[in-house]
């Protein structure tokens, strides 16, 4: 299986550098691990959007998948109370 090309956008990149010490390196960890799994266990699919998302403790990492291009980006990331609000 071909690995995917990760991408980070701004507002994610900032969300995750205004995460909490303890916290980033897992949240890192988990946002690598989809170069290779884009779907691992426990992602679910946004319903009304073509986003997925995965959970790291009471964070939540928002991506989007384009299998034609081998591409996922990260969109969101934050806590689970607020990171679905626009």
């Amino acid at each position: 299986m071909a690995s995917y090309k990760l991408l980070i956008t701004r507002s994610a990149s900032k969300e995750l550098e205004a995460a909490p010490t303890k916290d980033r390196s897992r949240i890192v960890a988990k946002i690598r691990g989809l170069e290779d799994h884009p779907r691992p266990p426990g992602v679910e699919k946004l319903s009304g959007d073509e986003k997925y998302r995965l959970r790291q403790g009471d964070f939540r990492i928002l991506y989007e998948i384009e299998d034609r291009q081998l591409i996922v980006t990260v969109v969101r990331i934050g806590n689970r109370r607020d990171v679905y609000r626009r």
